[in-house]
């Protein structure tokens, strides 16, 4: 029993990708590197940050960022220099600064042009008269008549 919970453990636990001939003697600076590697983006897997692909550029970020802190970097200089290396993108959560606003206002400034417009929509659909509200003509109804009683 205790074999299968540890079977299920390590199988739900996040799996890194992380080579053994990447890993950091120092500790304390392999846990940097996993924290700064944790919020950079791979750019071959989209969405994964680079301790979680097992791309070659992944890779070779990893070795980057490693090889930065060893330099004595500090966290957010690493980050910096892999951002001027490779772009904006391989953040995986993107600044707000700079020209990004555009992006952070376009998703509620969309939502509040279309509610605008569903509650203008709703007040002229009220407002509107109801076409042919006249009903049907002495012709039309005997016609109409006429018909059901042919179903009938």
């Amino acid at each position: 029993m205790k074999r299968l919970i540890l079977i299920l453990t390590l199988l739900a636990s996040p799996v890194w990708a992380v080579q053994p001939d990447e890993v950091l003697d120092d500790p304390i600076l392999e846990e940097r590197a996993r924290e700064v590697s944790a919020g950079l983006r791979c750019l071959v897997c989209r969405n994964e940050s680079i301790d979680e692909s097992n791309a070659g550029l992944a890779r070779d970020m990893r070795l980057l960022v490693r090889e930065r802190l060893v330099a004595g970097d500090t966290n957010e200089e690493v980050v910096d220099f892999v951002v001027e290396r490779y772009g904006e993108y391989v953040l995986l959560k993107p600044t707000t600064g700079g020209s990004n606003w555009l992006l952070w206002g376009a998703g509620p400034a969309m939502l509040l042009i279309a509610g605008g417009i569903g509650v203008a929509y709703t007040r002229n659909r009220a407002k509107a008269q109801p076409a042919g509200g006249e009903g049907l003509s002495a012709a039309e109804e005997a016609r109409l008549k006429e018909l059901m009683k042919d179903q009938g």
